[in-house]
């Protein structure tokens, strides 16, 4: 996987919990340790920042590029 360094560990999780991760992979064609890996980072984000999300920041840039000439018309 690009040369990502990856180790091993063990947890327990509820089945819900579980099975909600499996159908997101499956339902992206993704690998269950992918979407797990990813539901960790944003946990890490979220308790590290105050700051927004990093989906949040990628929305906010894409409406800006969307729509900058409309904001600068509103903001006169």
């Amino acid at each position: 996987m690009n040369g990502i360094i990856r180790k091993k560990f063990s947890s327990q999780a509820t089945p819900e919990v579980l099975a909600a991760l499996r159908r997101i992979a499956e339902s992206q064609g993704r690998q269950f340790q992918a979407v797990l890996d990813d539901a960790l980072r944003d946990y890490i984000d979220r308790q590290q920042t105050e700051s927004p999300r990093r989906h949040v920041l990628e929305a906010f840039a894409s409406s800006v590029q969307e729509f900058d000439s409309l904001y600068n018309e509103l903001a006169k």
